[in-house]
C-alpha cells in the first residue's frame, strides 16, 4: 500500500507528538492491543504509512530546520517518547496573519523569510492530507491556508476550533473540489471533552438531572498561554461547550455551565490538568455531586486520534468521497457537522472503515 503523504501547518507540540508517533509505532502486530494506539490498521493503512513530506511554520527558530529538529525546538515542551532521524523535510515559511497572540509574541519571533508558495509545494509533493495545527484563534490564517489546500486539492484534518468542516459554505467548497475534510477541533484520546461528554451522557441515560457543571483546564504549553487572550478563546469555548451540551437531553442555561481553559502554569509544560464538577438530582430530588480530576500530556493525547483521522481522510480520498466526512468527524472532533453520542459515532467510524458507510 502506498504511503499517505502529509503536510503539517504549525510545527508545535502536537506536530512533535504526531511525528514521534509515526517513528515509534512501526510494524505493529495485527490483532494485538498496543497501549496508546486505537487502530493499528485502518483499511490497509498502518501508522508507519503516514509520511510527512511538508511542514509550515513562522517561527524563526523552526523555519529552515529539518522537521526532526524543529519539533524539539523551544517553545515546544512536550514529552519526548521517540527518537526521530533526519527526515529530509525542511520547515517552510508559512503565512502569519493572526497566528501569533500577544501573550506568545515574546516567545515566537517571525522568520524574516518570505511566505513560501504553499499550494505549489502541496502540489509538487503530491500531498494527500493536510493537518491544521495552528494556534487557537487563528481565524484568518486558517481560512487563508484552507484556500491553499483547496487549490492543491488535498484532504484536510482541521484540528483547531476555527469552524470549517461544520459550515455549509466550506463543506460545499470541498465537495466542489472533490476532496474530503474531517473537523473541527480535535478530541483527545482520553481528554477533558470526551470525559465530560461521557459523564453527561451517563447522567442523562440514568435519569439524573444536570443542574450545574463546569470543566476547568490549565497547563503549561503555549496553547494555554495563547488562550489567556480571551478574544482568541471565543471559538474554543463555543466548541468545548457545544460538545458537552450536545449530549444533554434538556437545554441548560448558559449561567449553569462553564467549560474552558482557566490559566497557564509554566512548570506543567505540556501537561494538562482538568477538573470537572457536576451537580444534579436523582430519585426523590436527592442531590448528586460528582468531581473528578484528569492529568494528561496534552499533545500525545491528541496525536493518538490524529493518526486515525489522517488514515480515514485518505480512505475517503481513495473512495472518491468529498466534503465533510460525517462519521470520523463526529468521533474525532468536538465540533463536527453533526453531533452524535460517542458510541454511535464510534460505530459510524467502524462502519466507514469497513467500507459500508
Amino acid at each position: 500500500m502506498a504511503k499517505i503523504k502529509v503536510a503539517i501547518i504549525g510545527v508545535g507540540n502536537c506536530a512533535s507528538s504526531l511525528v514521534q508517533g509515526i517513528h515509534k509505532y512501526v510494524e505493529l502486530p495485527e490483532g494485538v492491543a498496543v497501549p496508546g494506539v486505537m487502530h493499528s490498521k485502518i483499511g490497509d493503512y498502518r501508522i508507519e504509512d503516514i509520511d510527512v513530506v511538508a511542514a509550515f511554520d513562522i517561527d524563526e527558530n523552526k523555519v529552515g530546520k529539518d522537521i526532526s529538529e524543529a519539533i524539539f525546538t523551544t517553545p515546544n515542551n512536550t514529552l519526548k517518547f521517540a527518537d526521530v532521524p533526519n527526515m529530509g523535510v525542511k520547515v517552510e515559511r508559512g503565512m502569519t496573519h493572526d497566528g501569533i497572540g500577544k501573550y506568545v509574541s515574546h516567545l515566537v519571533k517571525k522568520s524574516p523569510h518570505s511566505t513560501a508558495d504553499i499550494s505549489g509545494i502541496l502540489k509538487e509533493r503530491e500531498v494527500d492530507v493536510v493537518i491544521n495545527y495552528l494556534p487557537v484563534g487563528s481565524e484568518m490564517a486558517t481560512k487563508w491556508y484552507v484556500e491553499q489546500v483547496l487549490e492543491a486539492r488535498c484532504a484536510l484534518v482541521n484540528c483547531i476550533p476555527v469552524f470549517i468542516a461544520r459550515e455549509s459554505y466550506w463543506q460545499n467548497r470541498f465537495a466542489e473540489k472533490g476532496v474530503p475534510i474531517i473537523g473541527d477541533d480535535i478530541k483527545s484520546q482520553v481528554g477533558a471533552t470526551i470525559l465530560h461528554r461521557i459523564l453527561t451522557r451517563l447522567f442523562e441515560d440514568r435519569g439524573a438531572t444536570i443542574d450545574n457543571t463546569y470543566q476547568l483546564n490549565f497547563g503549561g504549553n503555549t496553547d494555554f498561554l495563547n488562550m489567556l487572550e480571551r478574544e482568541r478563546l471565543i471559538s474554543k469555548k463555543i466548541s468545548k461547550t457545544g460538545s458537552v451540551t450536545s449530549q444533554m437531553d434538556e437545554e441548560i442555561e448558559p449561567d449553569h455551565i462553564h467549560v474552558g481553559p482557566s490559566d497557564h502554569v509554566p512548570w506543567l509544560q505540556d501537561r494538562k490538568w482538568c477538573y470537572i464538577r457536576m451537580e444534579g438530582e436523582i430519585f426523590g430530588g436527592a442531590p448528586i455531586n460528582l468531581e473528578c480530576k484528569l492529568e494528561v500530556w496534552d499533545s500525545p493525547n491528541s496525536a493518538g486520534v490524529v493518526v486515525d483521522a489522517i488514515r480515514c481522510a485518505k480512505l475517503a480520498m481513495d473512495r472518491g468521497i468529498a466534503g465533510a466526512v460525517l462519521g470520523p468527524s463526529a468521533y474525532f472532533m468536538k465540533s463536527p457537522p453533526t453531533q452524535y453520542t460517542d458510541d454511535v459515532a464510534r460505530n459510524m467510524v467502524e462502519t466507514f472503515v469497513n467500507g459500508k458507510g
